[in-house]
């Protein structure tokens, strides 16, 4: 579509009237008519009722119009991030990051980015609840799972794998599940968020769709502390692959149940708006997906 026609329809639903938005834009009244014209019809869909009175949007035409500023909004920021001087990155950059995404990994791809810019300021909240971008003031956060709030800014950074895993030594005492529902004999160390037990693991294989509800001694609201118990031998972990990817690289955990998969999680950066798609959130968002792409 023509940018120009998008920008005259929004200014003629703003003033009301296509004299005065042709006025404004620089153009004749014929040219503004012309383009509305060729916008509706690109659309197939009326966007002004138009008498000889007044001229109204239609209901199509408001729908359209919330898209359309949220449409070149973006361009407009993207285009002045293609022009920026990344470089020239520096401020401070608020960012939220799960526990064991930002004492495990996280952590370590902060300090390069520092170096990277050394004019930029982190400020990092480690925390496994999703955070409230404006009582928390956070700029950023990583997070799993796709957002349900339409209003954020997401960018996908990466598809991950699940892997059920656990340490040596709790294998060798235990022994080694050959099914899914084998795990229901096993200590399954569990996770809660605000109030949810995580309790249900799911996979599939030649023997059909497995959902079984497991039980565990040992539940945390910290992800972390549910990886540590893994490699401390106190049971079986259901975690993303990058969490355990240097434990099972090291040696530390073993993956499980490696004929069946299991449903892969999402992980998104989020912005609680377009204002906050800054420069260092475009150069972080690239960081991240590199070094999460090296780990899959």
């Amino acid at each position: 579509m023509n940018i120009s026609d998008l920008n005259l329809f929004i200014r003629i639903a703003e003033t009301g009237s296509i004299t005065e938005s042709a006025r404004q834009l620089g153009i004749t009244t014929a040219a503004a008519s012309l383009g509305l014209r060729r916008l509706e019809a690109q659309l197939d869909m009326q966007l002004f009722i138009r008498t000889t009175r007044q001229l109204r949007i239609t209901a199509a035409g408001e729908k359209f119009l919330f898209h359309c500023r949220h449409a070149l909004d973006t361009l407009e920021q993207g285009m002045a991030a293609a022009h920026s001087n990344l470089n020239d990155i520096s401020g401070n950059l608020r960012f939220s990051v799960s526990s064991d995404l930002g004492r495990n990994l996280v952590f370590g791809w902060v300090d390069e980015m520092m170096e990277q810019y050394p004019a930029l300021t982190i400020d990092l909240n480690v925390s496994d609840s999703l955070s409230n971008f404006f009582q928390d003031q956070v700029d950023v956060a990583l997070r799993y799972g796709k957002p349900q709030d339409s209003t954020m800014v997401s960018f996908h950074i990466a598809t991950l794998k699940r892997i059920t895993c656990a340490s040596p030594e709790y294998l060798a005492d235990v022994g080694v599940p050959a099914h899914p529902d084998e795990l229901k004999a096993h200590n399954c160390l569990l996770y809660r968020l605000d109030g949810r037990l995580f309790n249900h693991w799911e996979y599939s294989g030649e023997t059909g769709k497995h959902r079984l509800k497991v039980s565990s001694n040992r539940i945390s609201n910290d992800t972390d502390i549910v990886r540590r118990w893994a490699v401390a031998g106190k049971g079986v972990a259901y975690r993303s692959q990058i969490d355990v990817a240097a434990d099972i690289k090291q040696g530390r955990l073993v993956p499980l149940l490696n004929d069946y998969q299991s449903p892969p999680v999402e992980l998104y950066l989020l912005c609680p708006g377009r204002k906050q798609v800054t420069p260092a959130v475009i150069a972080f968002r690239e960081m991240l997906r590199e070094k999460c792409a090296a780990l899959i």
